[in-house]
């Protein structure tokens, strides 16, 4: 079955290329970023104002192909690409959970944006703790690494070729 997403936005970030900036948003802190909704669904952002943080679902638009087993930017072994969040993927979809500073119109000023530059955003949804917010017994593999995700910075072993 297939089916069709079309962005309600674009994410403005200072990043213009892939090499050299954060990996997850942790490494991304206090950087600002925008959101333009596209005015058809300004009403859309109707109460938004009262959450401090919101979950970002985009498109990785730079990417495409995939390769099932991945050398992940926090190893240096292949592991199944579905047990990392490597951009390359069968369905080119990102996270991150990023921080409201401000909305304006159908302008959204966020802060902990770690993508690239006109990102096209494909839905937001509100962050709240008591959801989204679990007790986490393993991370895998990612165990012994997780705390330079907000160190590392992306280099180009994502990009096709």
């Amino acid at each position: 079955m297939n089916f069709t997403i079309s962005p309600i936005g674009v994410i403005h970030t200072p990043f213009e290329n892939l090499e050299g900036m954060p990996i997850q948003p942790t490494g991304a802190l206090d950087v600002t970023g925008s959101i333009v909704i596209n005015e058809a669904y300004e009403q859309g952002l109707r109460d938004i104002e009262g959450f401090s943080h919101l979950i970002l679902l985009y498109r990785f638009h730079c990417s495409s192909g995939y390769d099932l087993l991945v050398k992940p930017f926090l190893d240096t072994e292949k592991r199944g690409l579905f047990a990392t969040r490597a951009p390359r993927r069968p369905n080119p979809i990102g996270l991150s959970v990023v921080r409201l500073v401000e909305r304006k119109g159908n302008v959204l000023t966020i802060k902990d944006i770690d993508v690239l530059n006109g990102t096209p955003l494909l839905d937001i949804k509100p962050y709240v703790p008591a959801f989204d917010v679990k007790t986490v017994t393993a991370v895998g593999w990612l165990e012994k690494n997780q705390e330079k995700a907000g160190s590392l910075k992306s280099d180009n072993r994502f990009i096709e070729g």
